[in-house]
């Protein structure tokens, strides 16, 4: 009975030394949870239950539990690299075809295949919730997880529907004589001239100038106000001497043929027409076709123009139209929403990561690779996004360190060591009086 009760110890205390073992090989592994031998002792019982002088019958591990304390976070150089600061997992699939095969992680080493899906260094793909549209504030679609895709291409471009000016035109300056009738070619047509670049559907520039004549006060049908015409001409980078003007759509005026907007300024100079400054200009044809849909440019806003006796400037100018880019970099905020960023000035939403949770992480089937599955004892699966309902935020350009304490785990070491050198030392001792029996005549 004794060779049994110290076999016992033994084989509990080789456990612990494979455990603490396992703690120190792995103290510098991303995202590793130490784990500690957990035990129980032994009776032999029977129908009539355990006598108080019963001795033990030894130790067996009850279990080998993971610690999932928070580990430090270590910054690196790689914005893809995920750390989750609280409590959470990284939901994985095993390949980013095959999306309903999960795992949980909080090793973030990620990094883009050669199909630009963000994966882990084993190729599974990281899951996200995709977004509803490009933008952060549409929101995403919870219900549902899918491995996100960053485009290493193109930024799609964006045609140009908006326009915004800023600009003061010079209250001293004359009058164009009535007898002249406007033509962009000849200066003395008109006061002033501003361009912008617009883009269309397939992020082509087209050329976009805006011409202010100013007319005699006294034409003006309010006292004390001041009017200015102002023609919109569009025309190609290729061929600048060409020309096409954009017919206005606003209010008063419109028709097919090129006209011109008006904008009236009060006494002090402050715009009082159009109101909130926005007119509309008819879609321009482009013209060789290139395929794009017609520029329709919805808004020309000059609100915040003004015109006193200062020189003519452009204060502002503003579109909302893209030209084709490049993927230039992907930024990833604290709650888990991927940015991707292109050369062309624009961004896109990419998808919020999807973060998994547990009411019992230790019960969690340990897979390897530092990754756990769900199991019947870990409790189903509750989804959701970082910094909400009781789940972590992320951490960009950062790991979370192993939670192995080395200084502990060599310290325990040294106890596993004893543990195991006294119940080897109890089979000694069984075997010196087992030999002092024997030997009796």
């Amino acid at each position: 009975m004794p060779f049994t009760t110290a076999l016992s110890g033994l084989n509990a205390a080789s456990n612990n030394l494979a455990v603490t073992g396992n703690n120190i090989a792995n103290s510098n592994t991303i995202g590793f949870k130490k784990s500690r031998s957990e035990f129980a002792d032994v009776y032999a019982s029977s129908l009539g239950g355990v006598s108080n002088t019963t001795p033990g019958a030894g130790v067996k591990v009850a279990n080998v539990a993971q610690q999932f304390n928070q580990g430090n976070l270590q910054f690196t150089d790689n914005n893809l690299d995920l750390a989750i600061s609280g409590e959470g997992f990284f939901t994985m699939a095993k390949s980013p075809t095959e999306a309903n095969d999960l795992s949980y992680t909080r090793s973030g080493e990620f990094k883009l295949n050669k199909d630009g899906y963000l994966v882990n260094n084993q190729g599974k793909a990281l899951l996200v919730y995709a977004p509803n549209t490009t933008k952060v504030e549409d929101g995403f679609s919870t219900g549902v997880t899918t491995p996100v895709q960053i485009n290493t291409l193109t930024g799609l471009p964006s045609a140009t529907d908006t326009v915004r000016i800023q600009l003061n035109l010079d209250a001293q300056d004359s009058i164009t004589p009535g007898t002249l009738t406007f033509d962009p070619e000849d200066s003395n047509t008109y006061n002033s001239q501003t361009s912008t670049t617009v883009y269309d559907t397939l992020g082509s520039p087209h050329i976009l100038t805006t011409y202010f004549v100013k007319l005699d006060p006294s034409s003006a049908p309010l006292t004390g106000t001041s009017e200015w015409l102002v023609y919109h001409y569009m025309s190609e980078p290729a061929t600048p001497g060409t020309r096409t003007a954009v017919p206005v759509t606003s209010g008063q005026l419109g028709g097919t043929t090129p006209e011109s907007a008006k904008l009236t300024f009060d006494s002090g100079g402050k715009l009082i027409t159009p109101l909130d400054g926005k007119f509309s200009l008819a879609s321009y044809v482009i013209t060789p076709p290139t395929g794009a849909a017609d520029i329709n440019i919805n808004s020309m806003n000059y609100f915040g123009t003004t015109q006193v006796q200062q020189k003519f400037s452009v204060n502002g100018m503003t579109q909302n139209g893209l030209p084709a880019g490049r993927l230039t970099g992907i930024d990833i905020d604290d709650e888990g929403v991927i940015f991707a960023r292109f050369s062309n000035g624009g961004s896109q939403t990419m998808g919020k990561v999807a973060l998994t949770r547990f009411a019992n992480n230790n019960g969690l089937a340990k897979l390897g690779d530092t990754a756990w599955g769900q199991s019947a004892n870990s409790g189903e699966p509750i989804p959701g996004q970082a910094g909400a309902n009781n789940f972590g935020s992320i951490q960009a350009g950062a790991l979370e360190s192993s939670n192995v304490d080395l200084s502990a785990q060599l310290v325990n070491l040294i106890v596993a060591q004893q543990h195991y050198q006294a119940n080897a030392q109890t089979i000694t001792t069984e075997n010196s009086i087992m030999q002092t029996i024997l030997q009796i005549r």
